[in-house]
């Protein structure tokens, strides 16, 4: 993602981008734009009606035609009020739908963006672009643009019967224009860099508010509150100061105009006035003269004071822009080739070399070879850091190797689509991961088309149908953000049903049964040990102890392969593995295992 600081787009550049959005609402578009035209009539009629009932109504002893123009006048009232009211349901109406579908689409592409994306950009900031910018757009769009084209309606209309009514008072109005315009060019400025620079700051606070709320529990043990809370709140102090030099210079801006806008209007009435004494003007002429020079001066006003508004979404739609325009680096190719269906499960790393992109000075993997027959099982060992998880995610294609290739059943993985190539692994981490609906929901995240059935014939497998026909609604319970209403081996177990759902034909165990304890373990590794007849399963484990009876081993350091057998095998070679060995079967903790 664009840095903060980058080049904003040219002014209002951004707005062309919700045309599409806007060509999908032309029925509430039109009638917006037919009940503007009704209510902008109405209201430059009032003057013409305040000028009969002057000259002709006053003037008058007969009731019937005083009548008559109070009538009309509260004729025009209610036509104002009718149109106004259907102009504002279309025009907010239209401006929640266009929100809504800008919101979906940026969240549809940030989940098609690769991991190396997500690790540069905080997640609160995304958040914050979803919420908060795309908010402001459904404002503008929904209340500050039908204000702008009324106010510029109204403009152009007062201003020509301005110069019908009387052209000699229109051109002395005139000449106070450029005085309301020049603020309006230099603050209007001002008004975006700082609208932009305010959007920049609540993201920076709604990142550092994601963080900490989604590290509550590290925080609360470390009784790190009142430093968060301090943290917080400088980003809050910050992005308060920001919106006050922004709220200043927009209000410094209106003061302006409408000083400038009823000042011409004093002037004028001045001079029309001095022109009715002297006999050479009407006095309903004089005001409807001043009535419509009211309405363009509340239309400059009306234009000014959104201005801020336009510039401050300009800003926000500009950073919405950048997400949309960020490509994925990871994507499908455009004409992708089919599995061989069944899927074996054959998998080959041939010459694979790979280096983060946020670390690019230290290779994770470094002229990695093997091979992995179907329906083997391949345990990964190796200390912290030596390139175990790393190898799952190349085999995901969560990124893509620098040299070398990774074949499954010997087709290229980058030749496959995304989905498909996916869809062929079923994934245990070691870190579960809950959503915040109910338990056979999180389950049923593996299979979305499972029946109840299927969810509990999966839990059951797993060994996680007791405690969760145990909870209050059973299945039906809901386990909390993160799954936070259970315990680490009760979610561990719930995302073992969830790939015990899924039935890929590869499994990917990382650290599976690292959070139970030992009589759930020796379950779960028989459930698994089951599910894992007959497919192709690649283990990670730091605990030697659950992969001794893989097909074979493969010891990892520093990104690449330095032994590979059978745990006895590989005891009997030394090296690596055997000191990996000794630290864990001679502790205390392994005598106790």
């Amino acid at each position: 993602m664009s840095s903060p600081h980058a080049a904003a787009p040219r002014r209002f550049a951004a707005y062309r981008r919700l045309l599409p959005y806007l060509a999908e609402q032309r029925g509430l578009i039109a009638g917006w734009l037919i009940f503007l035209a009704i209510s902008s009539a109405a209201t430059l009629a009032l003057p013409a009606a305040a000028r009969f009932m002057i000259d002709r109504g006053f003037g008058q002893t007969d009731p019937v035609v005083l009548n008559a123009a109070f009538a009309g006048l509260f004729g025009v009232a209610v036509v104002m009020a009718i149109a106004g009211a259907a102009r504002f349901y279309c025009v907010t109406l239209l401006g929640e739908r266009v929100a809504a579908a800008l919101r979906a689409r940026l969240y549809g592409h940030l989940l098609t963006l690769d991991q190396a994306f997500f690790e540069r950009t905080r997640s609160g900031e995304l958040v914050s672009r979803l919420a908060a910018d795309t908010e402001l757009v459904q404002t503008v769009v929904g209340s500050t643009l039908s204000l702008s084209l009324r106010s510029i309606v109204m403009l152009a209309g007062s201003t020509t019967m301005l110069i019908v009514t009387s052209p000699h008072l229109a051109g002395l109005t005139a000449l106070v224009i450029p005085a309301v315009i020049v603020p309006i060019v230099i603050l209007g400025r001002r008004v975006e860099r700082l609208s932009r620079e305010s959007q920049d700051r609540i993201a920076d606070a709604s990142a550092v508010a994601s963080e900490s709320l989604n590290a509550i529990h590290t925080i609360q043990a470390y009784t790190r509150e009142p430093r968060e809370v301090e943290r917080y709140g400088k980003a809050v102090r910050e992005a308060l100061a920001t919106a006050r030099r922004r709220i200043g210079t927009t209000a410094l801006l209106t003061a302006l105009v409408i000083l400038l806008s009823f000042g011409a209007i004093t002037l004028v009435l001045w001079a029309g006035a001095r022109s009715v004494i002297a006999g050479e003007m009407n006095a309903g002429v004089l005001a409807q003269f001043v009535l419509y020079a009211v309405v363009a001066a509340g239309s400059v006003g009306g234009l000014t004071e959104v201005w801020g508004e336009l510039l401050r979404c300009a800003g926000a739609l500009g950073r919405i822009v950048e997400l949309l325009d960020t490509p994925a680096a990871i994507a499908s190719p455009p004409a992708p080739r089919a599995l061989p269906r069944p899927v074996r499960g054959a998998i080959a790393f041939e010459h694979v070399a790979f280096r983060y992109p946020s670390r690019p000075d230290r290779a994770a993997i470094e002229d990695f070879s093997l091979r992995i027959e179907p329906g083997e099982t391949v345990a990964l060992v190796g200390p912290s850091g030596a390139g175990k998880t790393t190898l799952f995610q190349l085999l995901q294609r969560f990124h893509d190797p620098q040299h070398g290739r990774i074949t499954l059943d010997g087709v290229d993985i980058r030749e496959l689509d995304l989905t498909d190539l996916r869809s062929c692994y079923a994934l245990v981490p070691q870190d579960p991961v809950l959503f915040g609906a109910s338990a056979a929901d999180n389950i049923r995240f593996g299979r979305i088309d499972a029946d109840d059935g299927a969810v509990g014939a999966a839990a059951r497998t797993a060994e996680a149908a007791d405690f969760l026909e145990a909870l209050p609604e059973a299945y039906d319970t809901y386990l909390g953000e993160r799954g936070v209403r259970l315990s680490g081996g009760q979610q561990q177990r719930v995302a073992i049903a969830r790939a015990v759902l899924r039935d890929a034909p590869i499994l990917l165990l990382d650290e599976a049964t690292s959070s139970l304890d030992a009589q759930s373990e020796r379950l779960v590794q028989n459930a698994l040990d089951r599910l894992m007849r007959g497919r192709t399963t690649l283990v990670i484990a730091h605990r030697l102890a659950t992969v001794q009876r893989a097909d074979r081993i493969v010891v990892l350091d520093a990104g690449r392969i330095v032994a590979q057998g059978r745990h006895a095998e590989l005891i009997a070679q030394g090296g690596l593995y055997a000191e990996l060995a000794r630290l864990q079967f001679d502790s205390p903790a392994a005598t106790d295992d």
